[in-house]
């Protein structure tokens, strides 16, 4: 399912296999085995390089978000937190937690849910 997903939106976004691993600083072969469902457990590091590179979320590339929302998209619609949330996020980021490290921490929660639910199967 991650291969297939990642395959279509690379051809979407006329990307050759060359291109998208170069883009997303992984090997080309690494690439082709998760596309081809040899490599069915990427590591949370190469999901987030790969999500980035085709502008989508790390929950889609796993299948637990059925439609594609790119990360632009997810930007505006960031008018969805309750105070309760407001409150935790100033107190991350006045003790120095920046964006790229909630997202690291943000992919790591739903990559270990992916994972455990991977067990279950």
């Amino acid at each position: 399912m991650i291969g297939e997903r990642i395959r279509l939106l690379r051809r979407e976004k006329g990307l050759s296999i060359t291109k998208l691993a170069s883009l997303a600083g992984i090997s080309k072969s690494y690439l082709s085995y998760i596309e081809r469902n040899i490599q069915k457990n990427p590591s949370l590091q190469v999901l987030s390089k790969i999500a980035i590179t085709l502008d989508t979320t790390i929950e889609y590339l796993l299948g637990e978000q059925q439609e594609m929302y790119t990360t632009s998209y997810m930007k505006q619609d960031s008018n969805m937190i309750d105070e309760e949330w407001e409150v935790l996020f100033q107190k991350a980021i006045e003790q120095g937690m920046s964006k790229e490290d909630f997202m690291e921490i943000h992919d790591f929660v739903k990559y270990k849910n992916w994972m455990s639910s991977q067990k279950k199967v």
